[in-house]
């Protein structure tokens, strides 16, 4: 039987955020059985914190943004697919601004940075989540959705019509050598001709070409930095790992996301919530 997780010792990292572009200092603290994922912001009055669950989801338009009471933390996503990754179930993340920082674009750079916190077994046995049923949230062109399986998998289909991307799909089984390997290199991408009308919305202010692809038109601005061919898909694959840690506990079930947005995800876990038929808890 499986145990809760925390990190063994505090560690901290300082960068920029990716959408308000300000610098920003991260502290990831050891944590007691079932505290969960919670944030602080050092940087509000009364230092109020927030829980990585599902229900805190209050905005998911170009990433997740969780909030309680007032306060709020965006960009959570890339973060909290390492700590699934890694299999952490209890850590107190402080930030000292709106976001956590966005490093190297991708989630191998919190990967690395926990493992230089190390894990700590907890006295504690771990639970998961076991989807009984279909669950899914489809819009007219994308969906995504949650299917009975025995471990926890993930798959993906994207459709651009930018040659440099076009049609690109990858599945796989979340277990740490495969998300170290194969999902949590891929970089976070965008397009250069959205990029002055996001920046206005105060949108991808911290996005450069060292931490984002970028493309333009049929060409990659920045093809050094590409790790995989398939990146894209990958990447996306890192999205949906991280909202589906929201869920509160892993979940064993298969995600198929199909040209699905952080907005989807967060729809599904509300419809897998809404009626206690469609899962039940287990020991892991």
């Amino acid at each position: 039987m499986a145990a809760r997780r925390t990190v063994a010792r505090e560690v901290e990292v300082e960068g920029v955020t990716l959408h308000t572009g300000v610098p920003v200092l991260m502290r990831i603290v050891p944590a007691p059985a079932r505290t969960g994922i919670v944030f602080r912001r050092n940087d509000i009055p009364d230092r109020p914190t927030i829980a990585a669950i599902w229900r805190n989801v209050v905005q998911s338009r170009f990433a997740t943004v969780i909030g309680e009471g007032g306060a709020t933390v965006a960009v959570t996503e890339h973060l909290l697919a390492a700590l699934a990754g890694l299999a952490i179930d209890d850590c107190l993340i402080e930030l000292s601004g709106p976001e956590p920082p966005l490093l190297d674009g991708d989630a191998l750079s919190f990967v690395r940075l926990l493992d230089t916190a190390g894990v700590q077994e907890l006295d504690t046995p771990r639970a998961g989540i076991r989807v009984l049923r279909p669950v899914e949230a489809n819009t007219e062109s994308a969906g995504a959705g949650l299917i009975p399986a025995a471990e926890p998998e993930y798959h993906f289909e994207i459709d651009f019509p930018d040659s440099v991307i076009g049609r690109q799909s990858f599945s796989c089984q979340l277990t740490d050598t495969r998300f170290r390997q194969e999902i949590a290199p891929a970089r976070t991408f965008g397009f250069l001709k959205d990029a002055e009308q996001l920046h206005k919305q105060g949108f991808a202010r911290g996005a450069t070409l060292d931490n984002t692809l970028v493309i333009d038109g049929d060409r990659l601005c920045n093809p050094d930095r590409q790790r995989f061919p398939d990146e894209f898909v990958r990447h996306k694959i890192l999205d949906a790992i991280g909202d589906m840690k929201l869920a509160g506990a892993p979940l064993i079930a298969r995600f198929e996301g199909r040209r699905s947005s952080h907005a989807h995800n967060a729809a599904l876990l509300r419809s897998l919530f809404a009626d206690s038929a469609n899962y039940d808890w287990i020991e892991m």
